[in-house]
């Protein structure tokens, strides 16, 4: 993927997650991955996490996920501190990084190993994300 190629993958609703999500501002308007040659950005309502490319060093579809745990606003992982961006309960990315990212909460005080993003085209951006396929500026391959 050339540097000035940025893919944009929309978030897939389910009904529920749909209704619960719209008090907390997330709607298919609202919440978007988007890759470029260098960055990194899921967007999910008023929640960002953005980082460089180099920083993701895994990919794994995750999922189902229950109702009670995923509807409605960005979520931390009690266990993991990971952060759930979830938009239906059938399917997900879980996109895992070197260096933890803020995103959860505005001061950047609580960072995340991983975010989960529950997108229409999970195997396409996993895809994506892989290591052959990201820029090779100072990375070792093989």
């Amino acid at each position: 993927m050339g540097s000035d190629v940025v893919e944009v993958f929309p978030f897939r609703f389910g009904r529920a997650h749909r209704v619960l999500g719209l008090p907390f501002g997330v709607a298919p308007p609202t919440t978007w991955v988007r890759v470029s040659g260098s960055e990194f950005t899921v967007r999910f309502g008023p929640w960002c996490l953005r980082t460089g490319r180099s920083n993701i060093i895994g990919t794994a579809i995750t999922g189902p996920y229950c109702l009670l745990t995923t509807a409605g606003p960005a979520r931390m992982s009690a266990t993991d501190g990971g952060l759930t961006c979830a938009t239906n309960g059938e399917r997900g990315l879980c996109v895992r990084f070197a260096d933890p990212m803020p995103g959860i909460e505005p001061l950047g005080l609580l960072r995340h190993p991983a975010v989960t993003v529950t997108v229409a085209e999970c195997d396409r951006l996993a895809e994506l994300l892989a290591p052959s396929t990201r820029p090779s500026g100072g990375t070792r391959s093989g």
